[in-house]
């Protein structure tokens, strides 16, 4: 039996995919890279936003179209989760849905719907089920492509944000076992994994659910204490404004494994418009936040992402967003165009900004934040800087060999790289030190520390 699994959406649905892919492959399923080949498809959909619920359905009525009599087609899941009923609607070709924390249960969902009488009649088969139910087991996870890997700390979600939809279909938040995730960690860095990024709807709200709101330090020195050396990077993504602590600085500064760089989502810049947004809307506070994390970690990268054009945002209100990028100078900034969700409090506020004018704010506030971004990067023209290598590819142009790789300020897949031209034959995972040479609005340049050539297993380095 083979499978083809697609994973869509944020990297918390990679780590679902990631462990329904070691218990197909522990039930003697092999992955198949085609779709056509494979007996059971499988697609990880998103449902965060309409644009992403209709890719999801796109992809699903695609295989659909394509599905063979004896196929297996599965709807796994936000999507599956939240729009159960419409995704067999739009897709009648769907067999089974298998919700947000019932992905643990991917190969009894197949055997259900190929428990009919006549196995080339398929029944329809759901596991949806308590959001709550069966997701602190700890799965250990396939083998590591290249050195980083994602690790989900907790799931769901208790912040009451207007615009968002996914406490309606995560449930509240769960956070995992300590115990477990430090095991999930040594499982993955004996796959190979050299960096480690802590994912969740909120990472800072770790343990709030135990009636321990303030954990996440705690984990990370667990973490940090014990796993071995193998493991060179620890990254936090996702934390909330109000649940930084003096602790939670005070270990990221601490400890050489947890990278300096923190990814603080604020949604937006002026306090009238997060009070609609429901988020917290001191700006002292997160001055103060950047303040102490700037002191711990001198040399700390900020991200954050923004929302523009959300209902009654004036012209002065933006002008408040763009203010505050100015006064803050965060190292990267990411921003979405606002998308009315239904079921969502603000798809029902008044003063919808037209979308001709949340395109234009929305170019404005990227370049704004361009030459912040530039004068950040060229900030590290002549350091030198440890770069995790995840490929190779070509100088525009010239065809020329051109490693890629990623510093201790670049997450993977929201930032930018690190480009060495003139480089090749250093495998995917592997990490070398380069001397930054030259810089961009998001990407840097640079060039190896030591060239080597090293024989055996050793990675080769070879300039051309």
């Amino acid at each position: 039996m083979k499978y083809h699994l697609i994973t869509l959406g944020c990297p918390k649905n990679k780590v679902d995919s990631d462990g329904m892919e070691m218990l197909l492959r522990n039930a003697a399923y092999a992955p198949s890279a085609s779709a056509r080949d494979a007996d059971v498809l499988i697609v990880n959909t998103c449902g965060f936003l309409e644009a992403a619920k209709e890719e999801s359905i796109g992809v699903l009525q695609d295989l659909g179209r394509r599905k063979r009599r004896n196929q297996v087609l599965i709807a796994a899941g936000c999507l599956a989760q939240r729009n159960g009923d419409e995704v067999l609607q739009r897709v009648p070709k769907v067999d089974g849905l298998l919700g947000t924390r019932r992905w643990m249960d991917v190969v009894e969902l197949i055997q259900g719907v190929r428990g009919g009488k006549d196995q080339r009649q398929f029944q329809k088969y759901s596991l949806l089920g308590d959001p709550d139910a069966a997701y602190a087991n700890a799965v250990p996870r396939p083998p590591v492509v290249g050195g980083s890997a994602y690790l989900k700390i907790s799931d769901g979600c208790n912040a009451p944000c207007t615009f968002c939809t996914i406490p309606s279909f995560k449930g509240k938040l769960r956070s995992r076992p300590l115990e477990a995730i430090v095991d999930e960690a040594n499982a993955l860095v004996d796959a190979g994994a050299k960096e480690l990024v802590l994912v969740a709807q909120d990472s800072t709200d770790y343990g709030r659910d135990w009636g321990e709101p303030n954990s996440l330090p705690r984990l990370l020195a667990a973490i940090c204490n014990r796993t071995d050396d193998r493991l060179r990077w620890v990254r936090l993504m996702y934390a909330y404004p109000g649940h930084v602590s003096d602790e939670l600085v005070a270990t990221m500064a601490s400890h050489a494994k947890i990278v300096p760089y923190l990814d603080m989502p604020l949604q937006h810049g002026d306090a009238r418009t997060l009070r609609r947004m429901r988020r917290p809307n001191r700006l002292e506070m997160v001055y103060d936040h950047v303040a102490k994390l700037r002191q711990a970690m001198p040399h700390i990268a900020l991200r954050t992402t923004f929302i523009v054009g959300f209902p009654g945002e004036t012209e002065e209100e933006f002008q408040g967003l763009l203010d505050f990028v100015d006064a803050i100078q965060f190292d990267k900034v990411g921003a979405f165009r606002y998308s009315p969700e239904p079921g969502t409090p603000a798809a029902l506020l008044p003063d919808p900004v037209p979308d001709a004018v949340q395109e234009e704010r929305y170019a404005r506030l990227m370049e704004r934040q361009q030459p912040i971004s530039l004068r950040k990067n060229q900030a590290q023209v002549g350091k030198m800087l440890e770069i995790l290598v995840e490929g190779e590819g070509e100088v525009a142009g010239s065809g020329d060999p051109l490693l890629l790789g990623r510093s201790y300020r670049d997450a993977p897949e929201v930032d930018g790289l690190v480009l060495v031209p003139g480089v090749r034959g250093v495998p995917a995972g592997e990490m070398i030190e380069v001397h930054i040479n030259g810089a961009m609005e998001y990407d840097l340049v640079g060039e190896p520390l030591v060239v080597e050539t090293f024989r055996s297993k050793k990675p080769v380095i070879e300039l051309v």
